[in-house]
């Protein structure tokens, strides 16, 4: 199941005023290792208004919801906009449940960056093991690719998709410091 187009370059557009883009859009990837045989990888796509609650906790209700303390998991999250601050307290919670667990998240935008509870969430974050890093235009391109109904077409990244890259960059660096 892959999303749709439309919905992909309007609410993955890493532009600074995101009005109307009041949904989270997440792609996930998660590999599984250890066990007794070879254990196939997840991927999809998940949206909050589709699942009844955030996408970050849609992802550990429907896709991720059993854990096995003996596998090893890399999870990787492609989302159209950073955790909120209730997000970022659960998953932190869960990063510190789920020992095995490696989680990057890999943002097209920042939530609300300016807001310090915002900012406090992503740097605990960070403090429990997890990778936040800014969606570069080549990460787009593979969304694209992986998650979307290109109908075999290339993306094209949007005129200032580089520019918009560059100053969420920067923005999340200073948070982080």
């Amino acid at each position: 199941d892959r999303m749709n187009p439309t919905f992909f370059k309007f609410q993955f557009k890493n532009v600074e005023y995101s009005s109307g883009r009041n949904k989270t859009f997440l792609c996930y990837q998660v590999d599984i290792q250890g066990g007794s045989g070879e254990t196939d990888g997840l991927r999809g796509y998940l949206e909050d208004e589709h699942s009844g609650s955030h996408a970050e906790d849609a992802f550990f209700q429907q896709v991720l919801a059993y854990y096995d303390k003996s596998l090893h998991y890399t999870v990787t999250w492609y989302m159209s906009s950073s955790p909120c601050t209730a997000c970022a307290a659960k998953l932190v919670e869960i990063l510190q449940a789920r020992k095995t667990m490696r989680l990057n998240i890999h943002c097209s935008r920042l939530f609300q960056w300016e807001e310090p509870e915002i900012q406090a969430g992503l740097k605990a974050l960070v403090r429990a093991g997890c990778k936040i890093r800014m969606m570069r235009p080549v990460d787009f391109a593979y969304v694209w690719s992986t998650f979307v109904e290109n109908e075999e077409e290339n993306f094209t990244p949007w005129e200032d998709c580089q520019d918009n890259y560059d100053y969420y960059d920067e923005r999340l660096c200073d948070i982080l410091k």
